[in-house]
């Protein structure tokens, strides 16, 4: 058994709210540590601190959870070389994984049965400029890709990068998600939160293969509760 170990925020089992694995129950492994520094940022708690854990230990904290789905996030779980390892071990212990990550890292040394799940940072989210551009020539067909929205500017942003990279040909699906409340008065820090109506409204204007995107655990859950 691998004894190398990761740097761990938490470990919990929750309703998976994001991407097209939505509403499945799926474990979660949160990396800590990020070097990004995003306004809406709803996992800060994550950007320090941890507990050095082996993977022996996360493999056995997740035999207690019921579901062969886990996703690997952060922070940005990619800045631990260990991650790779950790990744390696569920494979081989029958999970399917999905990696969440913002793209500021290579995502080509990624195991290729990983399901990437790839956050394109807008011009307006406070990290734009942080995705690596070599990375596009590595999304395949069971990788996704998100934007958060922060405003028009951003959503025209991204629906020239979906154009121009083609991208609903290439990956498994592209969202679109609204930047949401996080503190009850409508503001997250740096920017405002997003009418997803009006979102919705640019996406059918647009006419491209791109999905509204809501973070459905924020609706079972107040935005604020962690472990979900």
């Amino acid at each position: 058994m691998v004894e190398d170990d990761v740097l761990i925020n938490e470990i919990f089992m929750s309703i998976q709210g994001e991407s097209t694995w939505v509403g499945l129950p799926c474990a979660f492994v949160r990396l800590a540590g990020c070097p990004l520094r995003c306004h809406y940022c709803d996992t800060s708690y994550a950007f320090s601190g941890g507990e050095r854990t082996t993977i022996e230990e996360v493999l056995n904290r997740l035999s207690d959870m019921k579901t062969m789905l886990v996703e690997i996030t952060g922070g940005e779980p990619l800045i631990q070389p260990n991650v790779h390892l950790l990744a390696a071990a569920l494979l081989e212990e029958g999970y399917k994984v999905l990696l969440e990550t913002s793209g500021e890292r290579d995502i080509s040394v990624c195991d290729s049965r990983i399901h990437r799940i790839v956050d394109i940072k807008t011009p307006n989210s406070g990290a734009a400029g942080s995705f690596m551009e070599s990375n596009f020539d590595s999304l395949g067909r069971d990788d996704e890709v998100k934007f958060v929205i922060v405003n028009r500017e951003d959503f025209d942003w991204a629906i020239e990068i979906v154009q121009e990279q083609s991208l609903p040909n290439r990956v498994r699906a592209v969202h679109f998600s609204p930047v949401v409340d996080q503190v009850g008065n409508d503001s997250v820090e740096g920017c405002c939160a997003l009418d997803p109506k009006e979102l919705s409204n640019w996406i059918i204007e647009s006419g491209e293969q791109v999905r509204l995107h809501l973070q459905i655990h924020k609706h079972i859950w107040s935005p604020e509760t962690r472990g979900v």
